[in-house]
């Protein structure tokens, strides 16, 4: 019998999960946006490249939740994207009025569910997911980690000249300019990134890493990543779906973990049919988990400003 993942929000984020899914041929497909006809049409489109491609999935457009019933993961993309004149505040906001509404529906129809939250800001709207859903913590992941790792991999590899496959990375904290990518816990099939890089050369990569998705935006123009993004959440719920058991940076709700509590920040996590399976706890040289301290902190506000709307 094969699993079924919703993902809500049909834009490029979600069709492009639902595209993914769909390739993997991991799971039966309900996209579900509050557009009329966009994930009814873009689901359907998608539906018809699976003659060309080999994918035998199904895969359903909706404007309400029903559809989503006994969904095995919830993928939750929808959000406003931060327009001029738009204050950190009122993003937050308004992503949190679509957050919760969407996290309420997907409760209601998918109890046993995993919740993997793309939405922005990230890890604040992770948090939202878990106080509206109740779910136990481990059902309740943000993806933030995989997308800000994979930057990382990509510019030392294109720096180094050497496949992506060998690079291995970690980038802790939240999802924004206060990530922490780890240099240290970073290597080139085993060899430290110290013994081929200059320090100059590593800090502006990690500097890069950090403002990765400013730096599309800024090509963009009139939009924000969606490719990696969206392969990110995906490679996540494969992990889930399938019990892989893989080993990857996520948004997860800590309690005392790296000495912080009652926040989502981004640490190494076992992803399997339970969701977050373990949480490894690394130690960390002073300066770097003073630099997690200040990305949790950063995340602290942002927790703060939505529990005073509660």
């Amino acid at each position: 019998m094969r699993g079924k993942i919703t993902v809500v929000g049909a834009g490029n984020v979600g069709a492009n999960c639902a595209m993914w899914i769909a390739s993997k041929e991991l799971a039966d497909v309900v996209l579900v946006d509050v557009v009329e006809g966009v994930p009814q049409g873009k689901g359907l489109d998608l539906l018809q490249a699976g003659p060309i491609t080999g994918c035998d999935v199904r895969i359903t457009g909706s404007n309400g939740y029903d559809a989503t019933a006994n969904s095995d993961i919830c993928i939750i993309t929808a959000g406003f994207p931060r327009k001029p004149g738009m204050s950190r505040d009122d993003l937050l906001l308004a992503n949190y009025a679509i957050v919760k509404e969407a996290t309420e529906n997907l409760v209601k129809h998918s109890p046993n569910a995993i919740l993997i939250v793309v939405s922005n800001p990230l890890d604040a709207m992770a948090q939202t997911a878990l106080m509206v859903s109740k779910f136990p913590k481990q059902r309740v992941i943000g993806m933030a980690g995989v997308l800000d790792t994979a930057r990382f991999r990509t510019f030392l590899a294109d720096e180094l000249q050497v496949s992506v496959e060998n690079v291995t990375a970690v980038v802790f904290g939240g999802h924004g300019d206060t990530m922490v990518p780890l240099v240290r816990l970073s290597s080139v099939s085993g060899i430290p990134l110290t013994e081929l890089l200059s320090q100059e050369k590593l800090d502006a990569i990690v500097e890069r890493t950090k403002n990765g998705g400013a730096e599309i935006v800024k090509h963009l123009k009139t939009g924000s990543a969606y490719y990696a993004p969206s392969a990110a959440a995906v490679e996540m719920a494969e992990s889930i779906l399938k019990d892989k058991k893989k080993v990857l940076p996520a948004a997860a709700y800590l309690e005392g973990e790296y000495g912080i509590s009652g926040l989502f920040v981004g640490v190494p996590v076992k992803l399997g049919a339970a969701g977050i399976e373990k949480i490894y706890e690394i130690k960390l040289s002073p300066d770097e988990q003073a630099a997690l301290r200040k990305s949790a902190d950063a995340v602290k506000e942002l927790v703060e400003v939505i529990q005073s709307k509660q």
